[in-house]
């Protein structure tokens, strides 16, 4: 792995695990086994990486939605895989904490690429739900632009709960209410 790539993954971890105020250009220099030379001779500095390193976030997220949402299957399937896929329940959303982290939501440069993919996958998933009415497979009454709120809602406050707990079980329990609130006519959840 390159110098730039080995400082842009030491810094998503710091990001995912600190934050921004807790991810030091000394820890990042630690974590991806670099001088400080290294570090300023590849990036302007902290918020540059720090940008690098949440864009690379923002993409992986995207990547991940986009392999469940544009797969084969019903809309409900799909919805479903997406919120049954294998996540780091405990350790929460790499993109979505960073949504806590005052440091980058007053930074319009740092906050764009978080903005952007979560709005990106809840556009992707209306587009879901909207197949999933066009075909008949969902309520006729559901708002698919709601719909999808609801669903990055309830797997981002999942998180939150599971964290909070200790345990992925209340992760599990919104995902699976969601599912059977969700479930076409005549099916069973899950």
């Amino acid at each position: 792995m390159s110098t730039p790539e080995r400082l842009i993954e030491a810094t998503r971890e710091l990001l995912w695990e600190r934050g921004y105020v807790g991810t030091s250009p000394k820890a990042v220099q630690q974590a991806a086994g670099v001088g400080q030379g290294s570090m300023y001779h590849h990036f302007a500095g902290k918020p540059d990486l720090a940008l690098a390193a949440i864009r690379r976030s923002a993409e992986e997220l995207a990547a991940a939605a986009e392999a469940v949402l544009g797969g084969e299957g019903s809309a409900y399937a799909r919805i479903e895989a997406y919120l049954l896929r294998e996540r780091d329940v405990l350790r929460g959303c790499p993109v979505g904490r960073l949504t806590m982290d005052p440091e980058v939501i007053a930074h319009p440069e740092l906050r764009a690429p978080v903005e952007d993919v979560l709005g990106l996958v809840r556009g992707r998933l209306a587009q879901v739900v909207q197949e999933g009415l066009d075909s008949g497979e969902l309520r006729g009454d559901l708002d698919p632009e709601e719909i999808a709120a609801t669903v990055v809602a309830t797997v981002q406050g999942g998180y939150v709960l599971a964290r909070a707990t200790g345990s992925r079980a209340s992760f599990d329990h919104a995902v699976r209410g969601l599912l059977a609130l969700l479930a076409p006519r005549g099916a069973s959840a899950g």
